[in-house]
């Protein structure tokens, strides 16, 4: 049964705090962090202020310094992976919206507004890179890579034809639906991207950025959580959609999606990227379409990739930023810089 979703009120003063259900319930709308329906939530909450930070807290003086020197290879993965993380973190604002708007709990509204609060500084950290790298021009160009570049309108299309469901006919089926595009984009779409950012950081090239992409992933692995919570919660709430059909959208969807972000990796990094290997690569996404399905609820889709290819990578994304600098090796706390004086070692 395709259950229509309705809109949480504004206030409803005959309703308690503690909402009724996740989706088409009741809730007062009123958020008292001590009387919420899902204990997880605050947790949640608290991780991700901990996580807050701005672009204007890197230093971009030595990778100013370094990208001229870049060979045009690594110059055009650079600016072109740009030009697709900002395309998906902009729509991703937009989505976090529209899911809010239909959960009845106050507390997942508030997770949504902050997770979208983040895809705002995720986009604005990519403005922020290029536009201390290169000409306004040339920021404009890379910003219209979405609408030039084939196999990246493809893969976004892909995206974006998945949200515009729910957007346009907000059903049960279709909410659970976005959510494993979203799963996609956040925990699947941007890792070949991310793996580039982490390979030029290991050989001492562009530093400021990939630690900007650092805390951008660090993101995107709580946002992917918050989604995969909501997804687990509807079907718990709604099991006659727990159906062999989902199962198998799930499975389909992944595979479009493994070799989506397969064609892009062939095509950005291929074997024009001195050091990385395009096989190890393809197995990488491979890799986290297992993860994110086993997040989901789901069996593994490539039984064969049981270990990360990409080993030296999980010094990139395991960061605790409270504990070690991967790029200095030094302990260091995440504190608040001045923004007149935000040199990269005072982080």
């Amino acid at each position: 049964m395709a259950y229509t979703l309705n809109k949480r009120d504004i206030m409803d003063k005959t309703a308690p705090n503690n909402s009724t259900k996740i989706i088409n319930g009741r809730s007062s709308n009123i958020l008292n962090w001590d009387d919420v329906r899902f204990s997880w939530a605050y947790p949640k909450y608290k991780k991700m202020l901990a996580n807050f930070w701005t672009p204007f807290e890197i230093n971009m003086s030595q990778d100013i310094k370094q990208y001229p020197n870049l060979p045009d290879e690594e110059k055009d993965a650079f600016l072109k992976i740009i030009g697709l993380l900002a395309l998906l973190d902009s729509i991703q604002t937009d989505y976090a919206g529209k899911v809010a708007d239909y959960l009845t709990d106050s507390s997942l509204n508030a997770l949504m507004i902050i997770l979208a609060q983040q895809e705002v500084i995720h986009n604005h950290s990519y403005s922020y890179v290029l536009s201390s790298l290169v000409s306004k021009q040339k920021q404009d160009e890379v910003f219209e890579f979405w609408r030039t570049e084939p196999i990246l309108e493809k893969r976004n299309d892909f995206i974006t034809d998945g949200y515009r469901a729910f957007a346009e006919d907000a059903t049960v089926d279709n909410l659970l639906k976005s959510v494993v595009f979203d799963v996609i984009l956040e925990g699947l779409f941007f890792y070949s991207g991310f793996a580039f950012f982490y390979h030029l950081a290991r050989n001492q090239k562009m530093v400021a950025t990939s630690t900007m992409i650092n805390y951008i992933n660090r993101d995107e692995q709580l946002h992917v959580d918050l989604f995969v919570r909501i997804y687990k919660e509807v079907l718990n709430e709604y099991p006659d959609h727990d159906t062999e059909e989902l199962t198998q959208f799930v499975y389909d969807t992944f595979r479009e999606a493994v070799q989506l972000e397969i064609d892009w990796a062939r095509h950005i990094i291929g074997n024009k990227i001195d050091g990385i290997l395009l096989q190890e690569v393809e197995d990488y996404i491979k890799f986290y379409a297992n993860t994110r399905c086993k997040q989901l609820g789901y069996e593994k889709i490539y039984p064969e990739i049981t270990k990360n290819p990409l080993r030296w990578i999980k010094a990139y994304e395991e960061v605790d930023l409270g504990k070690s600098d991967f790029f200095e090796q030094k302990s260091r706390q995440y504190t608040k810089v001045n923004f007149t004086d935000n040199g990269f070692d005072d982080l």
